[in-house]
């Protein structure tokens, strides 16, 4: 009965020890994953370097950031439109996208494309209103 009690203790442990290494291995992982996707927030590089292509895209008059930027990554101008609607958050522009139509180019990064389909107002703009 002694050496039944061993084995089990012996067992317990290993299978507690196998499942905090498994614990400690996908919290790394999960906390590399985050970091990495933070630190593209503000370092993303444009998709092309050069002169790149031009590509228009049509952005509607009720287009979320998330939907502008799905179609941005369909259009082949961001990596990824979840990105591009943490950026939109993050930036002075946020939440001025304006509806229309805009030409593109593939070495433009998101806070350039950003800065073209969400233009600051000017003075004369700001005292209109």
């Amino acid at each position: 009965m002694r050496l039944k009690d061993i084995v089990g203790a012996t067992a317990q442990f290993i299978i507690k020890v196998a499942l905090f290494a498994f614990l400690i291995m996908y919290i790394v992982k999960a906390a590399t994953a985050a970091y990495d996707y933070g630190y593209r927030v503000f370092t993303e590089p444009a998709m092309a370097f050069g002169d790149g292509r031009i590509i228009s895209v049509s952005v509607a008059q009720d287009a979320s950031a998330l939907d502008v930027g799905k179609m941005l990554q369909e259009k082949g101008l961001i990596r990824d439109g979840r990105l591009f609607m943490i950026q939109e958050f993050l930036s002075e522009q946020h939440g001025k996208i304006q509806p229309g139509i805009y030409d593109l180019n593939t070495n433009m990064t998101a806070q350039q494309i950003l800065e073209v389909i969400a233009p600051e107002e000017t003075d004369e703009e700001e005292t209109q209103e």
